[in-house]
């Protein structure tokens, strides 16, 4: 699976509220150096593109005119969702269990290209409705449930759930930092989560919410109009009890547990000014859940690449995000993040390690 940290480090307290996060945007006082570093780099100024403004957004985040790219670690939130039971995926609930062993067993995409980029790679069971058994390698059992209930019928999770799942990705982020990590990818399994997806993007974005809906793993013509009409009762009901757009009540109105995890961990990660490397439609998500609780998080995170799934680009939107890779991705998993990854490397390496025109006795231009 890569490099890894001790799950013994885990922050782990009992939640009595929703945990908050000092999250502050980088100091820009050493912007001007760094651009002047980049710009004095033995090319043209802003012939390396999207590269620099990586570059200068990695130094900004570690606060260094070398920063370097430590330990990278890739986090699968998996869990398991109440109302995929009703039809929402194409797929049946148990393909959310059986792709996590195709993770344990190193058979997945994210298993592959995290291999290639040398990148360790942690599954986190968030909630998923099966029993992996103690001691797994390169699994961290932090199950808070089952799977959550049906936002069908009523909320997903409870307060005091989303709160313990939003303290424990915290946690998970903690043992990293401990062990040198100071990047960090969000990918996440959990069939049914799309659904999920939308119905957070529609509240967090105001985008009409079947304009945030696809076809997720799959769906055929008939299915996508089920979806529609499945999410549509749930988010009348949620109005008809009065629900607003309050970020967390409506991450636990309908989130799942990998996202709601996934949420603590993103803001633990920004706390601790890692970068975020944030993959597609359900880790943009939970970055709006994120950013709504905490704006700054924006600036640590590098959003990876658009998803083919409707709903992504109202995402992108909203958080004022342009990604590095339009592949025509649609997987999840971090597969997204996995493949961006060596593009921040790129860009960090350069400003490191690219000679500059005095260095090089190159002549600057006129």
């Amino acid at each position: 699976m890569g490099n890894r940290y001790n799950p013994a480090a885990l922050w782990l307290p009992t939640p009595d509220s929703m945990p908050s996060f000092a999250i502050p945007y980088p100091d820009r006082a050493i912007e001007a150096a760094l651009r002047r570093k980049i710009d004095g780099k033995t090319k043209p100024p802003g012939a390396l593109g999207r590269l620099e403004a990586l570059a200068l957004q990695a130094g900004l985040v570690q606060q260094r005119l070398d920063p370097a790219l430590e330990n990278p670690q890739m986090l699968i939130f998996a869990g398991d969702h109440g109302a995929a039971k009703a039809g929402v995926s194409a797929y049946p609930q148990e393909v959310t269990w059986q792709m996590v062993e195709n993770f344990l067993a190193g058979g997945a995409a994210i298993n592959v290209f995290c291999r290639r980029n040398g990148i360790g790679m942690t599954v986190v069971d968030a909630g998923v409705a099966h029993d992996f058994g103690e001691g797994r390698e390169g699994l961290i059992d932090l199950k808070i449930a089952p799977g959550t209930a049906s936002y069908l019928e009523g909320p997903a999770m409870t307060a005091a759930q989303c709160a313990q799942a939003i303290e424990q990705g915290a946690g998970i982020v903690l043992g990293l930092a401990a062990a040198g990590c100071n990047v960090v990818g969000f990918g996440e399994m959990g069939i049914g989560n799309t659904a999920s997806a939308s119905l957070i993007t529609h509240c967090l974005t105001g985008v009409p919410l079947a304009d945030c809906i696809g076809r997720g793993t799959g769906l055929d013509d008939a299915g996508l109009a089920r979806k529609r009409d499945l999410l549509a009762r749930a988010l009348a009901r949620y109005r008809a009890a009065g629900g607003d757009d309050e970020p967390v009540r409506v991450l636990a109105q309908f989130g799942g547990f990998e996202i709601a995890t996934m949420v603590g961990a993103m803001l633990a990660a920004a706390e601790a000014r890692m970068l975020l490397l944030i993959d597609g439609f359900i880790a943009g998500a939970a970055a709006l859940v994120a950013a709504r609780q905490a704006p700054a998080l924006t600036e640590y995170c590098v959003f990876c690449h658009r998803s083919a799934e409707s709903g992504h680009g109202a995402q992108l939107r909203a958080l004022g995000a342009e990604p590095l890779l339009d592949l025509g991705l649609r997987l999840g998993e971090g597969t997204g993040a996995a493949l961006a990854y060596p593009l921040l490397g790129a860009a960090v390496a350069f400003l490191d390690e690219m000679a500059s025109f005095a260095s090089a006795g190159v002549s600057d231009k006129a």
